[in-house]
């Protein structure tokens, strides 16, 4: 699978655009702030349905404008599948595939899997135990039509049972009938949700020590584990020992909307002890075992998109992560950086060829 060709349409700084792409290696180059990144959002955009970084769809409407519109032709066992999307002010959003509005958003995930790897991930690392679901998350609902479903479901029940906690503790009043209704709900998806996410763990670490170990050269011992309340114990009995702490509390305090990664280098958190050099090598390998994981689960290559990968990264690591992502085990690359000479040398050093597009304040060349 690849991506032929990307209009724009007053998307965030783009009045109009269209590109037309290779289907190995594409480079967009430019100064700071010139739209760079954008590019590779709207391809997010094509394949999640959502922007990487932010949330409000009416926000990405270049300034001044009433809509924005974005449109993809991809190749897929070399059959051509266009994709659409467009969202007026104050609109629902639409989603089309090959013309055809979608009813529900979630069954476009998957369809056209991809991976972005970016400095704003570095929140998974410094930031608290939801970014680390998220990504747990992201890569199991893009093999996983059914798990998105599970989720909702799960975040629904949750939002009833800490309701009740917090009008119980208003009105003094215990409904423990009620209560078990929700919690019957609660173990349903919860327990369904969580052993997904420990069968995904269980083959996604060794492609993730794996690659780690290529970048760094086998220099560093670093570890990833899966923390979760539900390796120990059942999720009946957790809800039935924490209820007097709920009440308390007003919230649900045990469940899969509490599990974690943790992250260590030489046994050490890699929060703390983890150099700029090495986090970022952490994640980028975190996101290659993404790769590997679609890929094995899809049974074709998705999209991988590099924004702004060279920073905080010495030369070595730099030329065996282009030695690794332009091999046969990858397909389609999209890549930012400010420097076009710095893009040339490398892929010139590796032998691939890559398509640079030089993107200035946005107009693309």
């Amino acid at each position: 699978m690849w991506l032929q060709k990307l209009s724009v349409l007053n998307f965030k700084n783009y009045p109009e655009a269209e590109l037309v792409f290779s289907p190995t290696v594409n480079a967009f180059t430019g100064d700071n702030g010139a739209g760079k990144t954008n590019l590779l959002d709207a391809i997010h955009y094509l394949s999640l349905c959502k922007s990487y970084f932010n949330p409000i769809d009416s926000q990405q409407i270049r300034q001044g404008e009433e809509f924005f519109m974005l449109q993809g032709v991809f190749d897929k066992d070399t059959v051509e599948e266009v994709i659409s999307c467009s969202l007026k002010k104050n609109q629902k959003k639409q989603f089309r595939r090959n013309k055809k509005e979608y009813q529900r958003l979630a069954d476009h995930i998957g369809l056209f899997p991809l991976v972005m790897i970016s400095p704003y991930d570095i929140s998974i690392i410094i930031e608290g135990s939801e970014e680390r679901r998220r990504f747990i998350d992201n890569v199991i609902s893009q093999t996983d039509n059914h798990y998105l479903d599970e989720l909702i479901a799960y975040n629904k029940s949750l939002q009833n049972r800490n309701a009740l906690l917090k009008k119980i503790s208003e009105t003094g009043k215990y409904d423990p009938d009620l209560l078990d209704i929700y919690d019957e709900q609660l173990i349903a998806s919860g327990t369904r949700i969580f052993e997904k996410r420990k069968l995904f763990m269980d083959a996604f670490l060794p492609v993730f020590n794996k690659h780690y170990q290529y970048l760094s050269e086998e220099a560093e011992q670093v570890e990833l584990v899966y923390d979760s309340l539900l390796l120990t114990e059942n999720f009946g009995s957790l809800l039935k020992r924490s209820v007097e702490r709920d009440r308390v509390l007003e919230r649900t305090t045990a469940g899969i909307h509490k599990d974690d990664l943790t992250f260590s280098i030489h046994g050490m958190p890699m929060k703390k002890f983890g150099s700029q050099g090495q986090q970022k090598s952490f994640l980028i390998a975190l996101k290659l075992a993404q790769y590997s994981f679609l890929q094995l689960k899809k049974g074709f290559k998705p999209l991988l998109l590099l924004d702004d990968i060279f920073d905080k990264l010495d030369d070595k690591r730099i030329q065996k992560l282009m030695q690794m992502v332009s091999a046969d085990d990858f397909g389609q690359i999209f890549i930012t950086d400010t420097s076009r000479s710095r893009i040339q040398r490398i892929f010139e050093g590796i032998g691939v060829e890559v398509s640079i597009f030089e993107v200035q304040k946005g107009t693309i060349k």
